[in-house]
């Protein structure tokens, strides 16, 4: 029995497994929280969680009979279940036939509705048949209506002109002329039929006579030979305009060539060639006839033309055009006697008076008159930017130099006329820049001849490390020059005029920068220790004096000034110019040779202190080290060399507080040529005695800490350096340090350091270290007396047992009171 219940039971569990999907399903349709619902029922769990103790088991009959009266329920509603589903295919067979019967009497509907609607779409057809035929009969009688009534009004109109224009009746033929063109343009499609086309012709020779008839008019009113004019406007001529208006283009431009030319006729007569008031010097009078002539115009013929016409600005332009001819042929025949003052007041009279016009009229007239000038320039001034550089340097000085560094301005309106007369003066530009080339090198002559006779700036005043004026008179001259040369021309003119800038930039980098730099002399002699003893005998090794020093820092700034301001003059320039000529505007040269000027004085003040600490670092080399018996205070050499740092650096840093940069430069290329200086003495001090590297490793601790506050020392502002500097100081001096440290090593040690950084790069560990390192000295050579043959270059003496015992914490103690 026991092997038959258990067996029943995997069947049923076979059969109550039901996949995932069907399981999910049921879970959503379905929810329940009961323990037996779920898939993964486990009886004993259950059984467990119901009796967790033996004293639970006491309620075991309640929990039987809980269950037996849930089984019983369960099979109440499973036998109402099958008994509710024995009647279901007899009502499921009786449903599907009322469905059938429903769809036959629905099919039987729509296709009643379906003949319903076929009926109608043809009732429809029918009728809208003839409401299209009443639309295009309605449509093309409205259009024959429309026709014949054009064609009314063109034959009518066409009678009328003719007659019209046979009596110069121009006030009326203006009007109906421009109906009669309006209407002929309904019948282009119609032109095959010959009485339309028979019109069209006649309206054609209507306007063709009446242009013949307007010109032969105009002709008899303002004749070409001869400059009287008959006084007063002509009605006749003032309809006649009006009729020009509406007749073909050519006829209104006849007109208004024929009226200029012959009103224009007594200009060219009045300043012909060969006539004296044709020069430069008489050009006023050229502008005041023609404001004269425009005045009388007004008065005279003002109401005769249209006003859209705008004949007042068409004879001023025709002046224009005529006056840059007959000037340009002027100036080619007479070109030796042009000159500067004579060129300049010609285009200040010039230019003035296209301002006039500029002022007077719109432009409206050149697009459709020959010879329209170029785009008007740019006036803005070139060095009207508030421009700031690098770290400031251009800010910090504009103290100085005010009139170059101020806000822009706003920028004037375009002049439509601009160089429509001055553009003549252009290819005679040649002369106001070879005046602009001799100005400039009087100029740089006087610069070179007032510093001689002012001498250089002096320490202590408010010249001693400042900009040289005469920079600003430079630059200030040059923005004149360009601004009066843009005004004349943005073309070739420029382009030679920054030639003359770049030339006139490196005559003031060399002649007054360069060419006032303090020559470098040959060091001075060494000193002795004996005299690195005294007090002033420091300061007595300096090459240059506080002057020179200054002088070297103004000249460093002026050219730092130049280097900004060059490079606005090179964008100033390039805004000028005619955008096809930007990429010939470049000033790199010069801005590289004030570069140039920088390097060279920041070389001579590195120089000079340099040479300054030469004596010390040589007395040191020549101290007997191997007899010094005892680690004292700093050696003398290091005090010399302090006191020729704290000497100088503050003078320089004073004299170059407004380019900071550059005394930074000043640093940190002093440490990169005195730290190898040092390191290649402490080589020649041989031999060393351990008590001497010591006093030697306590001298590059001192040295070592007056280098790393080279930058703020002597200032009452503590400012912390550069993180580059500091950088470059501990990397050197820390060398000369290792190199001591392998000095007061046992003699074998150099190697062994050697051989332990390699060991250090291959990234070993400690022990395989430790083995290594005995397996090379168990090979090293037994070490050589110091001073034998073949020895190394640094020697010592041996050390006594006392010194041994004794030199480590003395030195330890001085270096930390140093510190």
């Amino acid at each position: 029995m026991e092997e038959e219940e258990f067996e029943f039971a995997e069947d049923l569990e076979a059969i109550l497994h039901l996949t995932p999907e069907v399981q999910l399903a049921i879970e959503q349709v379905f929810p329940s929280q009961d323990p037996l619902d779920r898939a993964d029922f486990n009886a004993v769990e259950y059984i467990n969680t119901l009796f967790p103790t033996e004293q639970s088991l006491a309620n075991i009959d309640d929990v039987v009979n809980k269950f037996r009266l849930k089984i019983r329920r369960l099979d109440d509603n499973i036998r109402t279940v099958v008994r509710g589903q024995t009647n279901v295919g007899q009502d499921g067979r009786q449903a599907l036939e009322e469905a059938q019967i429903a769809i036959q009497q629905l099919f039987g509907k729509i296709k009643d509705i379906k003949d319903k609607a076929e009926k109608s779409e043809q009732m429809v057809k029918e009728i809208t048949r003839d409401i299209k035929q009443l639309d295009h009969a309605k449509r093309h009688l409205t259009t024959s209506i429309t026709t014949l009534n054009h064609l009314h009004m063109l034959a009518g109109g066409v009678d009328s002109l003719e007659a019209m224009t046979r009596k110069r009746q121009y006030g009326e033929v203006a009007n109906l002329l421009q109906g009669v063109v309006n209407v002929l343009e309904h019948f282009h499609k119609y032109m095959g039929i010959p009485q339309i086309r028979q019109l069209s012709e006649r309206v054609k020779a209507a306007q063709s006579e009446l242009g013949t008839q307007i010109l032969a008019d105009f002709e008899e009113a303002f004749p070409s030979q001869g400059s009287k004019r008959p006084g007063g406007p002509s009605n006749v001529l003032r309809d006649a305009c009006l009729v020009a208006n509406v007749l073909d283009p050519r006829i209104k431009q006849e007109i208004i060539k024929k009226f200029i030319r012959q009103h224009l006729s007594e200009y060219l007569v009045l300043f012909q060639e060969n006539q004296d008031v044709a020069w430069l010097d008489k050009i006023d009078r050229r502008y005041a006839w023609i404001k004269r002539q425009l005045v009388d115009y007004e008065e005279k013929y003002g109401r005769m033309f249209p006003e859209e016409w705008c004949m007042t600005e068409r004879i001023a332009v025709e002046f224009c055009h005529i006056t840059r001819v007959e000037l340009a042929k002027v100036m080619r025949t007479r070109a030796k006697e042009i000159e500067v003052k004579l060129l300049l007041f010609a285009i200040q009279r010039t230019t003035n008076f296209e301002g006039l016009m500029a002022k007077r009229f719109t432009g409206c007239t050149l697009t459709d008159t020959p010879g329209r000038p170029e785009s008007p320039l740019d006036p803005t001034n070139p060095f009207l930017e508030d421009e700031a550089g690098e770290d400031g340097v251009v800010i910090s000085l504009i103290a100085h130099f005010p009139p170059l560094f101020q806000p822009r301005k706003p920028k004037a309106p375009d002049n439509p006329f601009h160089g429509i007369v001055s553009k003549c003066f252009e290819p005679h530009l040649y002369v106001y820049i070879e005046s602009q080339d001799k100005n400039l090198g009087e100029l740089i002559d006087r610069f070179v001849a007032d510093f001689r006779a002012q001498g250089p700036p002096k320490a202590g005043t408010e010249e001693g490390g400042a900009v040289l004026p005469s920079c600003a008179d430079l630059f200030v001259y040059y923005k004149k020059c360009m601004v009066q040369c843009s005004q004349l021309s943005t073309g070739e003119p420029m382009i030679a005029l920054t030639t003359v800038f770049q030339k006139f930039l490196r005559e003031y980098a060399w002649k007054i920068l360069s060419g006032n730099l303090p020559k470098s002399s040959s060091s001075t002699g060494g000193l002795t220790i004996s005299s690195l003893l005294k007090e002033k005998e420091g300061s007595e090794a300096a090459k240059f004096t506080v002057d020179e020093l200054c002088l070297i820092c103004s000249i460093l700034s002026t050219a730092e000034y130049c280097l900004a301001t060059t490079q606005q003059l090179e964008e100033k320039l390039k805004e000028k110019v005619d955008k096809v000529l930007v990429e010939r505007i470049n000033l790199t040269g010069e801005m590289d040779t004030f570069s140039t000027v920088i390097s060279n004085s920041i070389q001579l003040l590195v120089q000079d202190l340099d040479a300054a600490c030469d004596p010390a670092l040589t007395a040191m080399s020549k101290m007997p080290w191997q007899s010094v018996e005892h680690v004292g205070d700093q050696s003398p050499y290091v005090t010399s060399i302090i006191m020729h740092i704290k000497q100088n650096v503050p003078i320089i840093r004073d004299n170059l507080a407004s380019t900071r940069k550059y005394f930074t430069q000043f640093c940190i290329k002093f440490t990169n040529s005195f730290i190898p200086k040092f390191i290649n003495h402490l080589f020649r001090c041989k031999p060393i005695s351990m008590v001497g590297a010591e006093q030697l490793l306590l001298d590059t601790h001192s040295l070592k800490t007056v280098l790393l506050d080279l930058p703020s020392i002597g200032s009452q502002v503590l400012r912390k350096a550069p993180a580059s500097y500091t950088k470059i100081v501990v990397k050197g001096m820390t060398r000369a340090e290792m190199i001591l440290k392998v000095v007061m090593a046992p003699h074998e040690l150099p190697v062994v350091f050697t051989f332990q950084k390699i060991l250090d790069m291959k990234v070993l560990k400690r022990s395989e270290q430790s083995s290594m390192l005995e397996l090379f000295r168990q090979r090293l050579p037994t070490p050589r007396p110091p001073g034998a043959d073949g020895g190394p270059s640094l020697s010592f003496s041996t050390p006594t047992p006392e010194q041994e015992s004794s030199r480590s914490p003395q030195l330890e103690k001085l270096i930390k009171n140093r510190l």
